[in-house]
């Protein structure tokens, strides 16, 4: 079955130090984290959950695509079209598309306001289940991404170039007082995230993901006890769970989202 457009799809580090990086989310998510079994991938590391992969961890090169921190891949069905719409609306195409040998073909992108993004169409659509929103109380997402959220200083903005390009819509928002709303976006039953203004909030201008762990006060006690440093929360969210975001030593940012299971 084919993915649908826009539906996250590859969670990627890009990491200055593999090893630390490897074992601060070993505890943290609960992935087992091992090389690629490709030699073309180059030392590239895949995380998996439940022997499922959903995250990858590379090391930093000079002159190679990325940035610094997480990217969020979204699907496509044709990567060299949806760049050149990107540069139609505005945006920028700093690097490919080029192919990844057995994986797809993908491209880092720009939004008009500058935020980074990556776009892939997989070698075998419908194959990936690094990102599954289904409700935290079920166990099949433990490790998983639920839930992607960006910060921008242009929310409107924002919401009508990734509409542009996969069809999403607000579905809906949030009013959080002088700090702007949270906004939901979407289409059909994908229900990916939230747009929220970077300026009001203080939140960096970025796409940001969660991953869902079995215990949130545990999650944020290893963050903690790792190096690491927890940015806000745990904060309630709808359905009884709790989201927090977190650094890890070296200052990258990720969401948690999971129970409170001394509640």
């Amino acid at each position: 079955m084919p993915t649908v457009e826009g539906t996250p799809i590859w969670f990627e580090l890009n990491a200055t130090d593999q090893d630390a990086a490897q074992a601060f989310y070993e505890a943290v998510a609960g992935w087992h984290v091992a090389p690629s079994p490709m030699p073309e991938h180059g030392g590239y590391r895949i995380a998996e959950a439940d022997g499922t992969p959903v995250a990858g961890i590379r090391g930093s090169i000079p002159g190679a695509p990325g940035l610094p921190g997480w990217a969020i891949y979204l699907a496509t069905g044709d990567v060299d079209a949806l760049a050149s719409r990107v540069v139609e609306l505005g945006g920028q195409v700093p690097f490919g598309p080029v192919d990844i040998p057995h994986v797809g073909r993908f491209a880092m992108a720009r939004d008009p306001q500058g935020v980074m993004f990556a776009m892939m169409t997989p070698a075998r659509p419908g194959e990936s289940r690094a990102f599954g929103p289904v409700p935290l109380g079920t166990e099949r997402t433990l490790g998983h991404g639920v839930w992607i959220e960006l910060a921008t200083p242009d929310p409107e903005a924002a919401i009508a170039f990734y509409g542009a390009l996969f069809g999403w819509e607000k579905l809906g928002a949030m009013p959080m007082g002088g700090m702007g709303e949270y906004a939901f976006i979407g289409r059909g039953d994908l229900r990916p995230g939230a747009v929220m203004p970077s300026a009001a909030t203080g939140a960096p201008a970025r796409w940001n993901w969660y991953v869902h762990v079995a215990d949130i006060d545990v999650a944020v006690a290893t963050v903690r006890e790792r190096g690491g440093t927890v940015l806000q929360g745990p904060d309630p969210i709808p359905g009884g769970s709790h989201s927090a975001t977190v650094a890890d030593p070296a200052g990258n940012r990720l969401g948690l989202a999971g129970p409170r299971r001394a509640a």
